[in-house]
């Protein structure tokens, strides 16, 4: 005949067993935790957005960042910002879909600092419009920056972090690597890529010492919608795109992002999903896949037709409309302009 346990012994079982828990996950937590005083921080796509705000979060934390770029000018003003904050910045321009490029500029960071603990992958591209007006060229650019230029760094940075057995490696992905949004294709499909390679990586390196953190966030109001690319009817596919990510239920503080993703490069985490509204989506998405794909295929149906300028592309603050900017996109507005995200000679929204 079968005993029963006693219930007061099963819940203290359970009780201890997930104190063990809780205590080893604590224990190894504070064995990944790391330092970054004096550490040495390579941030892509760091000129301006959430790329710049992470450098200032580094810094603030004592690490020497080295920040990179395509466009010498954003470079410049990116530098004076995190000169003036104290923080020891090197400015290198390289496109990180060229792995020339990549190979010299990983190589320049170790010359005036030595190896390369954290390396942060955030440099990206996006385009906006239907599905129709995009072109073979988006999808090859998307996945040459946001795919390619992950791996290229990835890859030079490696051989130096399998030696000396630690490094961090932090990949900015998107809610759009979980969900494929509307209007989005070629970058959900290079966040996609993006997400299943950090993925596994996160299981391979984590052997050498080195882990590695996949980042997903929603919207966020670092003020990007105004360097974004626009097709078809762009003003309305600017204006969609700037409010939301404006709207303070739906977008995130991108000040608030960046302390996240440091925090979580710090602990080693596996990942980080920004937003509680991402949250949900990506949850939702693992549980009912078939209904988020029906409740996407009517929002489709709320945004912009085709028409317009066709397959031809325009910058966001070439889109402007009465809708945008607005007293609807002033919170992203004001980001724009913190965040380095207004070039020469462009006007302040």
């Amino acid at each position: 005949m079968a005993v029963m346990a006693h219930p007061r012994g099963l819940t203290a079982t359970l009780t201890m067993g997930a104190l063990a828990l809780l205590g080893a996950r604590l224990a190894l937590a504070r064995v990944r935790t790391m330092s970054l005083r004096g550490a040495v921080v390579l941030i892509t796509g760091g000129s301006r957005g959430l790329g710049l705000l992470l450098a200032r979060e580094f810094g603030r934390h004592g690490a020497h960042v080295a920040i990179c770029a395509r466009n010498g000018g954003e470079l410049e003003r990116a530098q004076a910002d995190l000169d003036m904050r104290g923080v020891a910045c090197l400015p290198l321009r390289c496109d990180v879909s060229d792995v020339t490029q990549v190979d010299a500029m990983v190589a320049q960071v170790r010359e005036r600092w030595g190896p390369i603990d954290v390396l942060v992958n955030n440099a990206g591209i996006i385009t906006v419009g239907p599905a129709d007006t995009m072109t073979l060229a988006d999808y090859r650019n998307a996945m040459d920056v946001n795919f390619w230029g992950v791996l290229h760094t990835t890859l030079a940075v490696l051989p130096t972090m399998r030696q000396r057995r630690a490094g961090r490696i932090v990949n900015v992905g998107s809610i759009g690597g979980k969900i494929s949004v509307p209007h989005l294709s070629p970058y959900c499909a290079s966040k996609f890529a993006v997400v299943g390679l950090s993925e596994g990586l996160r299981a391979e390196l984590s052997r050498d010492g080195i882990l590695v953190t996949t980042v997903c966030p929603g919207l966020m109001r670092t003020g990007s919608p105004r360097n974004a690319d626009f097709k078809g009817r762009h003003q309305a596919e600017y204006a969609w795109f700037s409010i939301s990510d404006a709207l303070p239920l739906i977008s995130m503080d991108a000040e608030r992002a960046a302390r996240r993703i440091v925090r979580a490069c710090v602990r080693g985490d596996a990942e980080v999903i920004l937003s509680a509204p991402a949250a949900v989506a990506a949850r939702v998405q693992g549980l009912a896949p078939g209904l988020v794909g029906e409740l996407l295929g009517v929002v489709n149906q709320l945004l912009p037709s085709s028409g317009g300028i066709g397959r031809a592309a325009a910058k966001g603050h070439e889109s402007e409309s009465a809708l945008s900017p607005s007293w609807l996109t002033r919170l992203g507005d004001t980001a724009a302009t913190r965040h380095n995200e207004i070039g020469a000679g462009e006007p302040s929204p």
